[in-house]
């Protein structure tokens, strides 16, 4: 069972953290932080530089944790939260990635939650540091307050669609 949750933390960990890599800089594909702001102002989201570092950071840190085992529910509820964001940003476009909708966002949410659940098992900091186990409400909280920080991020930082033009009414210019 701890080879399975240590092969899950770090293909998690890792690919979050790479997308905040992305997000930031060239690296791993990523467009640098211009593209990391132009992607967020692109998506709606206010405060253009300062909003793709928070989401960048976010990620890498949640991810590396994640990935190593520490603080594994406090990681968990980072990577949900990020990833939260990311559903919301492609809801409207479906389910399915070939649309893409917000299935790769909603498997990194499960995964984390269940490794927020499961614990990050023997090969892990904090098994070596003996924080584990955590209690299994641990793994509730991660979930709410990292679906709640998501959508409040939403809900803070987005903006509104501009409303589409009023067609005249017959009779008026």
């Amino acid at each position: 069972m701890d080879t399975g949750i240590l092969i899950l933390r770090l293909l998690v960990g890792l690919l979050v953290a790479g997308h905040g890599v992305q997000k930031i800089n060239s690296h791993l594909g990523g467009r640098g932080l211009a593209g990391g702001t132009e992607e967020f102002r692109a998506d709606g989201f206010r405060g253009g530089a300062l909003t793709a570092l928070a989401a960048g950071g976010g990620q890498i840190g949640s991810g590396l944790l994640l990935a190593t085992g520490l603080l594994t529910p406090l990681a968990a509820t980072g990577a949900i939260g990020v990833m939260t964001v990311a559903l919301t940003v492609k809801w409207h476009n479906g389910l399915w990635v070939q649309n893409d909708g917000y299935e790769y966002p909603l498997v990194l949410i499960g995964a984390a939650a269940a490794l927020a659940a499961t614990g990050p098992g023997a090969w892990s900091l904090d098994a070596a540091l003996g924080l584990t186990p955590y209690p299994l409400w641990w793994a509730a909280l991660a979930l709410l307050a990292g679906l709640g920080s998501g959508l409040l991020t939403r809900l803070v930082l987005h903006r509104p669609a501009p409303a589409a033009p009023r067609a005249a009414a017959p009779g008026e210019r």
